[in-house]
């Protein structure tokens, strides 16, 4: 005979949806969270209010997530105990430093490149202008 519980098959309690859903949004990150708010506000405006409540009263919009990326060299300074990885890690990453540091030079160049020329066909068609109506 089978006896009623509170507990679904699974063996989740039904209280535990919350902290499950939280947790879910928890791993997706920040933008899981304004999404669930955005999509609560077009389907039904008071659980779209209830999710920014919740958002801010937890705090969850200013925990400083979305400050951690940055522009800059990667960091590395964790060592895995084998120095052979580790070194050949080290020269990885200089490598790669470096063949970012050229090609963001070689895009540098070449907008200037494209700049100039595009100055110059200015240049040539405010010449033309101006000798047409020179001669007129």
């Amino acid at each position: 005979m089978t006896t009623l519980t509170s507990e679904r098959s699974f063996g989740a309690p039904r209280g535990n949806w919350f902290n499950r859903a939280e947790a879910w949004l928890d791993d997706k990150g920040k933008g899981a969270w304004i999404a669930a708010m955005v999509l609560g506000f077009v389907f039904f405006w008071p659980v779209g209010l209830a999710f920014l409540m919740y958002m801010i009263w937890s705090k969850r919009m200013f925990n400083g997530s979305c400050s951690k990326r940055g522009k800059g060299r990667i960091t590395t300074t964790r060592s895995t105990g084998n120095s052979a990885f580790d070194s050949y890690k080290a020269d990885t990453l200089r490598r790669l430093e470096e063949e970012q540091a050229s090609f963001e030079a070689f895009l540098e160049r070449l907008r200037e490149a494209k700049d100039k020329s595009e100055f110059d066909q200015f240049m040539d068609e405010r010449a033309k202008r101006n000798d047409g109506t020179a001669e007129a």
